[in-house]
């Protein structure tokens, strides 16, 4: 065998070694790289998870926010009525003491001598000249 072939036969060997040694290298850096990017993919998932967590725990704050708001606004609804029915009650009750007091009062001045029965008025008391009915104008609508 002469030179020239041992030269082809090392050229090949050497070309051979560096086509093994590309494939090696380049599927180690295609590893590193998936790998690289895996853990991107993780830190950014991991991002959108704790992400997701806060908007949920915000929702939850919100829904408990709602809740509360539902419950005050239910309370002042039961507090309105009952201020409504007490109102009603004591509307009620001052009515009674009311009409209680005109019997009273119209009982005291069926036993006065001195009221007279038909005006409910002390005899011989002041009357108010602008509560006095006009006798002076006929009732003729006419003039």
């Amino acid at each position: 065998m002469d030179t020239a072939t041992w030269v082809w036969i090392v050229v090949a060997i050497v070309v051979i070694a560096l086509i093994i040694l590309l494939l090696v290298t380049g599927r180690k850096r295609k590893e590193a790289f998936k790998r690289k990017r895996d853990e991107t993919n993780r830190q950014h998932a991991a991002e959108i998870r704790r992400k997701a967590e806060d908007a949920e725990l915000e929702a939850r704050e919100n829904e408990a926010q709602a809740l509360r708001a539902k419950a005050d606004a239910e309370k002042a609804q039961v507090e309105a009525a009952r201020l409504s029915q007490e109102a009603e009650k004591r509307q009620s009750e001052a009515q009674g003491f009311r009409t209680d007091s005109e019997k009273h009062l119209h009982k005291a001045n069926a036993l006065d001598p001195d009221v007279d029965e038909k005006r409910e008025q002390p005899r011989g008391a002041m009357v108010d000249p602008d509560q006095r009915p006009d006798t002076t104008r006929p009732n003729n609508p006419r003039e």
